[in-house]
């Protein structure tokens, strides 16, 4: 609706000024009005009325509009509109309404400042309009005279800036707390670093920042107190990890010292520095702002410096417990469990060049127990400051006492490169010790998918390294971890068997070559499986004293073989002795000898039936024990024969020192005993065993040429498949019977 003729405009230039006129310096920047009237002469009257009007330091800069179709668009092209003079009756009677209505409403822009003016005072909207749409004022224009509409345009303005401060505090404050819960996510200081700059940019829109600290505990060889770069943002250059000095710009630098040295923040119109500190951590927040630095700014920066420098503090303590987790408190490598995860990305990279690898420090304990832990720990530091000089290729890590990890190309993991690390002698005080390594690969193409997977295909080539005597390395290969699962299946079985009594003794006769008579048998291991199968003895023995069973069978045997030989005499088989062999982990128990005297006890036989077979090896690994320990058994009227003689090492001055009854001679001297030549061996050994007034025992006859040579020589006993192959109790006690 078109306003009436009788309008009168010059309302506007009324004289009243005897009130008090608002003058204020003016600065460049304008408040945005837009002036909504169907009349183009309210418009240019209303734009003359206020043409030297400042408010809050900012002139007017008017847009217009002349319908309320034409003020929605303008409004929603224009998001720096802070005030609409509007008039109430245009195109419709309520045109004005509607156009309050869509910014309310439509917009949400509840800042806007809206003052309605109508000429017809008859279309006045009703005061619960005013209030539900926030209208800052109503007026008819013949009560708005200019002064009128300066004071009510300088207190529309004047709210706006009100809200637009407290709506800004509230958005920044929110963007703080944001902020603030996604820097408590970060727990590295170099993450964080990077994070109070990347979520500070939401708040302070910057060209460029810098998050300046001292990098000693933080930036690895940093050992001064210089401050370094820890995060960088809209940087042309990588300052990252490097001392502020290398930015080109001195005034930067100096701002930055300044700023910490004084504790306290500064600004000026080109850059600010922040300061912030907590619980002794102290950093420098460096910025170059797009535009100047406003109060508001200042105070969210206030209160954002508050929650980072809180969270700075945490992050620290943070990086010290994952330190602790984390890290080698010797070396401050990486420790078993950071290797853990090193080798979870080694096993998802898809780099086929990559290598994985352990190297164990041979005989390490003999230098901790020797010369003193406190060397020892110098000699895995000297260690690992040589490794460190291809760790730009490699990452390292301290898994074990003695043994590091090490991940890298084939190029550097390799048996020779990580050779030629131990080439030298290693610095430890004033020592200088030679040392080697046994090393354990695994490639990239036979990884495992897992870090902890990768981890133990490692440790199966190590343990098969340090097995082999030609070798000081071996690569995994998933036949190894086949063999391994076999063998753990395999001890698992055996231990459920041995539970079950399915374990069995066996007997092999051994005869008088003078008489032909039985004096005697040697008890051989069988394990019946639960299906009838019998696993060699060549499979199961090595099993199980490399599980430890070996113990409790020894014991078992030993039993076994008592009652034995107490239900041979029961059948008036009194001469015959049975022989039984003990291993290398029996003689290492502290109460071997007690053991056996004490099964002999119980079963009430007669020391002497029962005789203990020993093998070369075991004199190798500490002779005196087992000298000290056969000599009790011995004293005890238990006899005692060395078995496998001459395929050792043993030494024949431990010969001379044990107190034996018989020497065997192995079957591997009997096989070609006819053949020309070949006997020498078996004869030395036969002739050794007389001058030492020992009974001497052949095993594995296998024809009568054999047994022939064999009494050419004089020796005393025999056994072997040419008399009896090895047989179940009750058929070794028939076997008894039919050669009486």
């Amino acid at each position: 609706m078109q306003a009436s003729e009788d309008t009168n405009d010059d309302f506007l230039f009324i004289d009243d000024s005897d009130e008090d006129e608002i003058v204020e310096d003016a600065g460049k920047d304008t408040w945005k009005v837009l002036i909504v009237d169907d009349d183009p002469e309210i418009h240019s009257v209303t734009q003359l009325a206020l043409s030297d009007l400042i408010v809050l330091g900012k002139r007017l800069d008017y847009i217009h509009a002349y319908s309320g179709r034409d003020a929605c668009q303008l409004i929603e092209q224009h998001d720096d509109i802070v005030l609409v003079l509007l008039d109430v009756v245009m195109e419709t009677d309520d045109a004005g309404l509607t156009v309050v209505k869509h910014i309310r409403e439509t917009l949400a822009r509840q800042d806007l400042r809206i003052v309605l003016r109508t000429g017809q005072p008859g279309y006045a909207p009703e005061e619960s309009v005013i209030k539900d749409y926030d209208i800052n004022d109503y007026k008819t224009k013949t009560e708005l005279t200019r002064r009128k509409l300066v004071t009510t345009v300088y207190a529309a303005i004047r709210s706006y800036q009100q809200i637009d401060t407290v709506t800004q505090n509230r958005e920044g404050l929110e963007k703080i707390v944001e902020a603030s819960a996604e820097l408590l996510e970060l727990h590295s200081v170099h993450e964080y670093a990077e994070g109070v700059l990347t979520e500070l940019q939401p708040l302070i829109a910057c060209k460029s920042s810098l998050f300046c600290a001292r990098g000693q505990g933080i930036v690895e060889g940093a050992d001064d107190l210089s401050l370094y770069v820890l995060g960088q943002f809209g940087m042309s250059s990588d300052f990252k990890n490097q001392k502020i000095d290398v930015l080109s710009d001195s005034v930067i630098q100096q701002q930055i010292k300044s700023c910490f040295q004084q504790k306290q923040h500064q600004f000026n119109e080109e850059y600010t520095c922040l300061y912030l500190a907590s619980g002794g951590y102290r950093a420098v927040v460096f910025l170059e702002p797009e535009h100047e630095l406003s109060d508001i700014d200042k105070q969210l920066v206030e209160v954002y410096l508050t929650n980072i420098s809180v969270g700075y503090e945490n992050v620290h303590l943070f990086q010290k417990l994952r330190n602790a987790a984390y890290k080698d408190w010797l070396t401050e490598l990486p420790n078993r469990l950071e290797f853990v995860n090193l080798l979870d990305d080694f096993a998802q990279n898809k780099d086929a060049d990559l290598v994985a690898g352990l190297i164990d420090i041979n005989h390490f304990s003999d230098i901790n127990d020797g010369l003193g832990q406190d060397l020892g720990n110098q000699l895995l530091m000297s260690v690992t400051t040589r490794m460190k000089t291809i760790a730009n290729a490699c990452q390292f890590a301290r898994i074990g006492a003695d043994v590091f990890g090490i991940i890298g190309p084939k190029s550097t993991v390799n048996p020779d490169t990580l050779s030629e690390l131990f080439n030298q002698p290693f610095s430890a005080g004033e020592q200088h010790l030679p040392i080697s390594a046994t090393f354990g690969f695994c490639e990239k193409k036979d990884a495992g998918p897992r870090g902890v997977k990768v981890l133990n295909q490692i440790n199966i080539a190590l343990n098969l390294a340090k097995k082999n005597n030609q070798q000081h390395f071996a690569y995994y290969k998933q036949e190894m971890e086949e063999k391994t699962l076999w063998r753990l299946g395999m001890i698992r079985q055996l231990r459920t068997d041995f539970a079950d009594n399915r374990l069995e003794l066996w007997y092999q006769p051994q005869l008088s070559l003078s008489t032909g008579k039985v004096t005697g048998a040697e008890a051989l291991l069988r394990w019946r499986t639960a299906d009838g199968n019998f696993i060699s003895p060549a499979e199961f023995i090595p099993l199980a004293e490399y599980s430890g069973l070996i113990i409790e069978i020894g014991d078992w045997v030993i039993n076994q073989a008592c009652q034995q030989i107490k239900a041979l005499e029961h059948e008036s088989f009194e001469q015959v002795s049975i022989s039984v062999n003990v291993s290398i982990p029996q003689f290492k128990r502290v109460n071997f000898v007690d053991q056996i005297i004490g099964s002999i006890k119980k079963h009430q036989v007669r020391p002497h039936k029962l005789e203990l077979e020993i093998t070369e090896n075991i004199l190798m690994d500490e002779p005196q024990v087992v000298v000290d320990a056969l000599k009790k058994l011995k004293a005890e009227g238990i006899s005692i024969a060395l078995d496998d003689f001459g395929t050792g090492y043993s030494s024949l001055s431990y010969l001379k020192q044990l107190p034996l009854d018989r020497l065997k001679v192995d079957r591997s001297f009997v096989n070609d005993i006819t053949t020309p030549g070949e006997s020498i061996i078996a004869d030395t050994i036969i002739n050794l065993g007389k001058q030492m007034n020992l009974k001497v025992i052949a095993e594995g006859i296998e024809d009568q040429d054999q047994e022939a040579h064999l009494k050419a020589q004089h020796c005393d006993e025999v056994q072997g498949f040419y008399y009896a192959k090895p047989m179940p109790s009750v058929e070794f006690l028939q076997f008894l019977k039919d050669n009486k």
